[in-house]
């Protein structure tokens, strides 16, 4: 069974944002992380394949701030070193927001100038269910893109 996440948009898309589909179980790992690192800011990766997730990483925040990340470079490198050994494409950053809404902050935003091809997958932890948005920001221009969650097994690779 597939749930779409309704798509909100923080400024109406110039064209439609590419969607991932990720499986019930692979989400779960990300939030997962996010409410373990909690309360600071968790990020990750995750690898896909014609826009599908099959894999999450967890890569360790250097800050271990509620208020900012950045991925460790060491783990960073091998993280994407093994997305690519695999075949596997960069599908989406992910990172925790623990006191605000899923939505892209200004220095989300700033920081993904470096990334402009992955989403950027948010978990909003502000309220008592997490809140899981995806989001496309190319040139500091943010538009929402679907995630489609799958229930069931992690989909193959």
């Amino acid at each position: 069974m597939t749930r779409k996440i309704a798509s909100r948009s923080a400024s109406p898309p110039a064209a439609p944002s590419p969607s991932l589909r990720i499986s019930r179980a692979l989400l779960d790992e990300v939030i997962a992380h996010a409410r373990e690192e909690a309360p600071n800011e968790c990020c990750g990766l995750v690898a896909s394949r014609d826009g599908v997730a099959v894999s999450v990483r967890r890569v360790r925040n250097i800050h271990a701030s509620p208020l900012k990340f950045e991925m460790d470079g060491k783990q960073l490198l091998e993280a994407l070193e093994e997305i690519e050994s695999a075949g596997l494409e960069l599908g989406a950053n992910y990172l925790s927001h623990t006191r605000s809404a899923p939505i892209p902050s200004q220095t989300d935003v700033n920081l993904a100038k470096w990334w402009p091809e992955p989403l950027w997958m948010i978990v909003g932890l502000e309220n008592d269910e997490p809140d899981v948005r995806a989001w496309r920001i190319v040139d500091g221009t943010v538009s929402e893109a679907a995630l489609e969650v799958e229930d069931g097994a992690p989909i193959e690779s």
